[in-house]
C-alpha cells in the first residue's frame, strides 16, 4: 500500500494511478474508478477548495457529519450544515467559498471509468438526468443509514476492494440517496410559488444554455412568457436582473477553460459564441476587472 499525501488534486491523483490502490492521509482511497473521502477536513480544502470555479465530471455523494460547507453549485449559493445529505454530478459548476474548521465530511466519486450499477433507463429518480444536483437535510435514521452505507465502503477499500461487491454498495447508496430526494418532494416543497418555480427553471436553462445563448429573448420564448415578465419575476426572486444571470454564467464558465484547459483565447470565444476575441476580451474583462489573459496567468 503506497503512502503520498502531497500537493493533492484530482488530476494530479489521476496521474498517480499508476498505482492499483492509493490511500492517502488514511482517510481518502483512491483507484482508476473509484475515490472514498472518510472525514478529514484537510482533504476536502486540499482537494476542492480552489480559488476559481470547476466543472464536475463524474458522480460525487457525501454528508456532512460535523461543520459547514459553503459553495455555489451551479450559480446558486449554498450551506451545507451538519446532517446535509449531497449529490454533485456531471457538468455541475462548482465554486466552493468555505470551509469551517471543524468539518467532517464522508463521500464517494464514481470516475467516468466506474459503469454505473443499473441497466439503460433504471436509474434511481434522483439520478436521471432531471437534477445535476441536490443538498438536502436529513435527520435520525434516514442520516444514520447514510453515513453507515458510506462506512461500509470505506471498511472494504480498507481491507480488500473488490469492483462486484463495491458496484453492490453503489446500488444501494444511490437508491438511498434517490429514497431522500424524493422524500424532500424533489427539493420542490408544495408552497413553491409559480413565480418560484419560473426562476428556478430559468436558472437551470441559463445553466445549460449561456455559452451559446447570451439573449434574455431565448429564455423567455423557452418558457413562453415575455422578456419584461422574465426580468421582473427573476429580479424578485434573487434581486439580480435576468441578464446579470447569463453573465454571471457566461463569465464562470469563461473562467473554466481557462484555468482548467489548454485552449487559446480565440478557441475559447469561438466556443463561447461571441463575435470575436476582442469582443470577448473586452466583455471578460468588464465583469472581472482582468482580460482573460491575466486572468489566466494570476
Amino acid at each position: 500500500m503506497t503512502k503520498r499525501p502531497k500537493q493533492l488534486t484530482v488530476e494530479t491523483m489521476k496521474d498517480a494511478i499508476g498505482v492499483k490502490e492509493l490511500f492517502l492521509d488514511d482517510n481518502l482511497f483512491m483507484n482508476s474508478e473509484v475515490g472514498i473521502l472518510h472525514g478529514s477536513p484537510d482533504i476536502f480544502h486540499r482537494l476542492l477548495m480552489q480559488d476559481t470555479p470547476f466543472a464536475i465530471s463524474d458522480h460525487r455523494m457525501g454528508l456532512v457529519e460535523r461543520g459547514e460547507i459553503h459553495a455555489m453549485f451551479d450559480l446558486v449559493e449554498r450551506r451545507l450544515t451538519a446532517g446535509t445529505v449531497a449529490f454533485i454530478g456531471p457538468g455541475t459548476i462548482v465554486q466552493p467559498l468555505h470551509a469551517s474548521k471543524d468539518l467532517i465530511i464522508k463521500g464517494i466519486v464514481l470516475f467516468p471509468s466506474f459503469s454505473l450499477p443499473f441497466a439503460t433507463g433504471h436509474l434511481p429518480t434522483a439520478f436521471n438526468g432531471q437534477t445535476t444536483n441536490f443538498q438536502i437535510k436529513v435527520t435520525g435514521k434516514d442520516f444514520t443509514m447514510a453515513s453507515l452505507l458510506l462506512d461500509t465502503m470505506w471498511q472494504l477499500a480498507c481491507q480488500d476492494y473488490n469492483r462486484a461487491t463495491f458496484a453492490g454498495l453503489v446500488m444501494a447508496v444511490m437508491n438511498h440517496w434517490s429514497h431522500l430526494y424524493e422524500k424532500a418532494g424533489g427539493q420542490r416543497p408544495a408552497s413553491r410559488t409559480n413565480e418560484r418555480d419560473i426562476f428556478d427553471r430559468f436558472v437551470q436553462l441559463v445553466n445549460h444554455h449561456a455559452t451559446q445563448q447570451h439573449q434574455i429573448s431565448f429564455y423567455a420564448d423557452r418558457l413562453c412568457l415575455t422578456e419584461r415578465y422574465l426580468g421582473t419575476i427573476v429580479r424578485q426572486a434573487s434581486g439580480a436582473t435576468a441578464k446579470e444571470w447569463i453573465d454571471r454564467a457566461l463569465v464562470t464558465r469563461a473562467k473554466i477553460l481557462l484555468k482548467h484547459s489548454d485552449k487559446t483565447i480565440v478557441q475559447i470565444s469561438d466556443e463561447l459564441c461571441f463575435p470575436n476575441p476582442s469582443f470577448f476580451s473586452k466583455y471578460f474583462r468588464r465583469l472581472t476587472g482582468m482580460t482573460p489573459m491575466m486572468y489566466k496567468r494570476v
